[in-house]
Order: structure tokens, then sequence, then C-alpha cells
């Protein structure tokens, strides 16, 4: 025996032939034709998708530019308040009694009353006045007969 640890193919000298592997069938038709199928469809959910991707973005971008119309319209409001207010303090000044008697001294130039100017009226038949009518021409006199008549007749 030899001092190597060498194993020795038997195989060769055996009359077995060696089996031969089983045929693999491969149906490429069928596997064309569910690739066919897929493609179409592939592309109409693609395109799907694509079409619900841009509905949603131009809803967020119309959103959008309603919420900027809304700031803007916002900021106008409070600009025509502060004007508002900023008027009204405005006439305030204007109408103050301080502002009137200062226009009426400073512009017209009115005084304030002296008791020098105060007359006082005595009624003598205690408390009815008698104030005589003025003398009025035919015209009026007539004028005012007719307009009268015209009451009367109106009810």
């Amino acid at each position: 025996m030899s001092k190597n640890n060498l194993a020795y193919d038997l195989t060769k000298y055996e009359d077995v032939s060696p089996e031969k592997a089983p045929e693999r069938r491969i149906r490429r038709h069928h596997q064309r034709a569910e690739h066919v199928g897929s493609v179409p469809k592939m592309i109409v959910t693609i395109s799907a998708a694509g079409l619900l991707l841009g509905a949603v973005i131009y809803g967020k971008v119309e959103n959008a530019a309603i919420y900027s119309e809304i700031a803007a319209q916002t900021r106008y409001v409070d600009m025509l308040n502060s004007e508002n207010v900023r008027m009204q303090s405005e006439i305030e000044e204007m109408t103050s009694l301080r502002s009137l008697e200062s226009y009426a001294e400073d512009v017209l130039g009115m005084q304030k009353l002296d008791k020098s100017q105060v007359e006082y009226v005595s009624i003598a038949n205690g408390s009815i006045v008698d104030i005589p009518e003025n003398e009025e021409n035919i015209f009026v006199k007539l004028k005012n007969s007719f307009s009268d008549f015209l009451e009367y007749i109106r009810g």
C-alpha cells in the first residue's frame, strides 16, 4: 500500500452508463401572451396614476392661490378699517366743541354772548302774544285761498 491519501475513481471501471437528466419543457408562447396583455394594462395604470397625481397637484395649487387671495383681501380690509378709524378720529376732532368755538371766534369773528346783549321781553296780557298779520296784496290772497280750497277738497 502506498502512503498517500488519494482516493480512486472507481466509476471508470463500471459498466453502468450514467442516467440522463429529464428534459424540461419551457412554454414560451404562454409567457409571451401574459407579457403582451400586461403591457397595455401597465400603460393604462401608469397613465391613470399620473392623471390622479396631476389632479391632486392642480388642486393643491388652486387651493394655495385661493388662500393667498384671501390673505391679500384680509390685508386690504384691515387697511381700510385702520383708515376708517383714522378718518373717524379726524371727524371727531373737527366737530369737537373746542374746535367749533375756535372756528367761530377766529374765522367768523363771533364773540361769546355778553350780558349787555341780552334783551328781556315782558308780556302785559299774561301768556298770550298777538302778532299782527302782514298786509298781503290781492294776488297773494287769491293764491292762499286757492291752496286752502285744494287742501279742503283733498281732505
